[in-house]
């Protein structure tokens, strides 16, 4: 297993080579659980994810044989461009091995990092084992997760949070195969035992949660969700000791829940989180985990790499389904001034216009009306609800959605 001697050396290794982020307190989300909360910035870091600090680690130590033939990997995008973006500054050669769902920014990313990419696979676990296959070549296999020089090179993190935070009481930290929380417990329990380390996982992907149940790591059937960076089926074998031992708990959050969150923090902290970064902040405020008023809790929001089209669509879904974005339609007299009163009245109310879509000659539709749909922006579904009672007690016919 890693030790805190290891993780010492990973720090001073890589220390020229990554960003020493920034730990972050956060007043509203301290206001909204009663816990002084702070937030470990790694979407700071070099490539947007903390992965660069473990590829970062297994090069150096490796240097020789990585020179040699290159270093090959498999990731579904953070691990891909953290490895690109070490082996670039290592003057060394990496192919990536990307499963087929990886998102395209995330592929390009890499690319442009310098790396080779090859699409191959279902799962990570496929995406592994070409990777494996290509290693045999000769390449330095950089495992994502469940290898020693990379475990090493995550904890470098504990040893931050816990020398610009000593009074830290919980760490929650995603888990995916479990090399970042392996790391950041063993670095941090060894200093300071006390600590309470909390792993967060998606619902959709509950391989650590099911491991620890099951007492060994076990293979889950794994479902789309937007924290597609700790999309992994099965725990690794290196890491499990330390999720069975030292880690108090994994529990998870829904997509909705990560959703939520990564809302929260562009909004409260203006950060921008992938849905694995953001999925500590869902677990502790979806009553999952228990912390005692006043706890010093750390949030490790661990990468910021989302795609910016599905970062709108996550946004705009969150906003509709707390109510803060409103769409309904409303039939309307065909003549001038009848859309600018509708509109005025909705401006009364507070509402916000975002859009119109004006529609003549449907088959519903009279002849001499024309339907109107809006979509507003409100302050939350109390808002919401006034403002269609009143645009409803002014005669009109409100269609909701």
């Amino acid at each position: 297993m890693v030790s805190l001697a290891d993780i010492r050396a990973a720090e001073q290794r890589i220390a020229e080579h990554v960003i020493r982020t920034p730990l972050v307190y956060s007043p509203a989300i301290s206001v909204l659980t009663g816990a002084r909360v702070y937030l470990k910035l790694e979407t700071l870091q070099k490539a947007g994810s903390f992965k660069v600090r473990g590829a970062g680690n297994k090069i150096l130590a490796n240097i020789t044989a990585a020179r040699t033939r290159g270093v090959v990997a498999a990731s579904a995008g953070n691990h891909a461009q953290g490895v690109a973006v070490a082996a670039h500054a290592a003057g060394v050669k990496a192919v990536i091995v990307m499963p087929s769902w990886a998102s395209l920014a995330k592929q390009e990313a890499t690319r442009r990092y310098g790396a080779e990419v090859v699409m191959y696979g279902s799962s990570l676990e496929e995406s592994i084992g070409r990777a494996g296959e290509l290693a045999q070549e000769g390449r330095l296999f950089i495992h994502p997760y469940d290898d020693d020089d990379v475990i090493a090179g995550q904890g470098t993190i504990g040893l931050e949070i816990l020398h610009d935070l000593p009074d830290a009481d919980i760490i929650i930290v995603p888990v995916g195969g479990g090399g970042l929380i392996a790391g950041i417990t063993t670095a941090v329990k060894a200093i300071k035992p006390g600590v309470r380390i909390i792993g967060a996982q998606a619902a959709a992907c509950p391989s650590a949660y099911e491991a620890i149940g099951a007492g060994s790591p076990v293979r889950v059937t794994t479902r789309p969700t937007i924290a597609d960076g700790i999309r992994v089926a099965e725990s690794g074998a290196r890491t499990f000791p330390v999720l069975q031992e030292l880690v108090e708990g994994v529990v998870l959050a829904t997509d909705d829940e990560i959703a939520d969150a990564m809302l929260l923090l562009l909004e409260r902290k203006h950060v921008v989180a992938e849905g694995a970064g953001a999925t500590p902040l869902a677990v502790l405020l979806n009553g999952s985990i228990t912390v005692p008023p006043g706890s010093t809790v750390v949030l490790v929001i661990s990468g910021g790499n989302v795609d910016s089209a599905q970062f709108f669509r996550i946004v705009r879904q969150v906003m509709a389904r707390q109510g803060r974005i409103l769409r309904f339609s409303v039939l309307l007299e065909d003549r001038p001034g009848a859309l600018a009163e509708l509109l005025s009245l909705i401006a009364m109310q507070g509402g916000n216009i975002l859009h119109i879509d004006h529609t003549l000659g449907e088959g519903d539709v009279p002849v001499m009306m024309a339907r109107v749909g809006i979509e507003i922006e409100t302050r939350g579904r109390e808002h919401a609800g006034s403002i269609l009672s009143a645009i409803g007690n002014a005669g009109y016919s409100v269609k909701a959605g």
